[in-house]
Formats: structure tokens, sequence, C-alpha cells
């Protein structure tokens, strides 16, 4: 199944952020980031359009220089479109997945989902979410 891309590279990756001072600071610049909209929050970002009016997959806080597709891009199963970072509203590297019904910002509701496979350190897992901090490879 093939849907088409929206594409924000090119933001930094951000200092990760351990202690308590390091965080104050990185709070302090929150305002900034969401002024700056989308490349503020969501970094570095592939948001694929499930359907024409939704829902959407925005996928956020990819590497800067990893995104893999391009604007417009027909997106199918499996297929790279970038690598982990810490780029936008993000202390600490991780991708951040959601299913959304829209792009709207504020407005867009989240949607549920399960992912169809993945695997983890004790096998592969069908039709499931993975736990929190839980490191998921693809099933070929």
């Amino acid at each position: 199944m093939s849907r088409e891309a929206l594409c924000h590279d090119g933001e930094p990756d951000v200092r990760v952020r351990r202690s308590l001072p390091a965080y104050s600071g990185f709070m302090r610049g929150q305002p900034v980031r969401v002024r700056r909209g989308l490349a503020g929050l969501a970094g570095n970002c592939v948001a694929i359009a499930v359907a024409d009016g939704g829902p959407c997959v925005p996928i956020a806080h990819l590497r800067r220089g990893t995104v893999a597709v391009r604007e417009g891009q027909r997106v199918d199963a499996g297929q790279p479109i970038g690598e982990c970072g810490n780029s936008g509203n993000t202390t600490q590297p991780h991708v951040h997945l959601q299913v959304s019904d829209s792009l709207s910002g504020a407005d867009a509701r989240g949607l549920p989902f399960v992912f169809a496979a993945y695997r983890t350190s004790t096998g592969v897992v069908r039709g499931g979410v993975p736990a929190e901090a839980e490191i998921v490879e693809r099933v070929s």
C-alpha cells in the first residue's frame, strides 16, 4: 500500500539533556520552539497521508540529513524514511510516531493503531504496540 509524504529536513539534532540544570535551560527555550511551529516541535519529520483528508502518520525527531523521501513521493510499507534523531522538541534521541485524523495542529485528534509485526529482544510481535523504551526492528 502506498501513501504520499510531507517532509521537513535540515533541523539540527539537539544536545541530550540528562541533568536538571540542562533540562531547565531546555524548558526556557520552549516558547521559541512553539513559535517556530512544525520545525521547532517535530524537528526533521515525515508525515504520510494515508488518504485524502486524513488520517495521516507523522513521524518526528529524525536525524538531520537522513529523511529519505521527498514531499509528495509515494511511500510503501517497509520503505526506510529516515533515521532516529534528536531534532525538534526533544531531550533524548527517539522517533515519535502517531496516527492523527489530520495535520491541523491543535485540532488534530490521535487515532488508535497497531503495528502489523515487529521484532523485539524476545521475538516477533504481531498486531501490537511496543512498550515504552522498547527497542524494535522491522520484520522482513
